[in-house]
């Protein structure tokens, strides 16, 4: 039960618009990433199977444990505005999920027996310590960049032209882009607006899983290196 006397969170017509300054302030990350040669090779079909292969092993194991983040906020959350938003977001990981599976098993990965690599660990490792020290609006601005980021990549590639029934990595694209994706970026940035105070911690927090977002992007060329 929420606690009467716990201060109350900002409503949603009184948003700081913080998550859209901060993706703003961001956006030398967001068009590296979309730049990116992994990017790119999904852009045009020219990505190998084989780092495809090691990006959805590394990408499941990383949505586990964003998953695990959002149960931390959804346990600490003060109201039921948040109680009900983080439900639906856990939800859409697990959708998330069902697709990297359908992946695993096209391309005969055993997701139990991946090992992470240290970009992935690096980003897991960030998001777990923010989930189990942090508070609600400090986890939701470690969660943000993810989402966002991955919303801005399919959206830019389909607008390219990415979603051609030709390119192997099609599904991927239309995942990405598809307006329920979108929508799920949306509200976790409205809990952002909601929770986080800007500050020096929140901005800081945010680059950096930008920054965490982008060397994971790399992972997958350099183990076909």
């Amino acid at each position: 039960m929420f606690a009467p006397g716990a201060r109350a969170a900002q409503q949603p017509s009184e948003r700081q618009n913080l998550a859209r300054d901060l993706w703003t302030s961001n956006q030398d990350l967001a068009t590296a990433c979309v730049h990116h040669p992994f990017v790119r090779g999904l852009a045009d079909g020219s990505l190998s199977a084989a780092a495809f292969r090691a990006y959805v092993g590394q990408d499941a194991y990383f949505m586990e444990a964003f998953a695990r983040a959002y149960a931390f906020a959804l346990a600490r959350c003060p109201d039921r505005y948040g109680f009900d938003a983080f439900q639906n977001l856990i939800a859409g990981v697990a959708v998330e999920l069902k697709l990297h599976a359908t992946y695993a098993s096209r391309l005969g990965i055993d997701l139990a027996r991946v090992e992470p690599a240290r970009a992935t660990l690096a980003y897991t490792d960030f998001l777990l310590a923010t989930a189990g020290l942090g508070t609600v609006g400090e986890i939701c601005t470690a969660m943000t960049p993810c989402m966002r980021l991955y919303a801005f990549v399919g959206q830019t590639l389909a607008a390219e032209g990415a979603a051609q029934p030709a390119n192997a990595y099609r599904e991927w694209v239309e995942t990405y882009a598809a307006p329920g994706f979108d929508a799920l970026a949306v509200r976790l940035e409205r809990l952002l607006d909601r929770y986080a105070q800007d500050g020096p911690t929140v901005r800081s927090c945010y680059r950096r899983a930008m920054q965490l977002e982008l060397e994971f992007f790399s992972f997958p060329l350099l183990s076909q290196q």
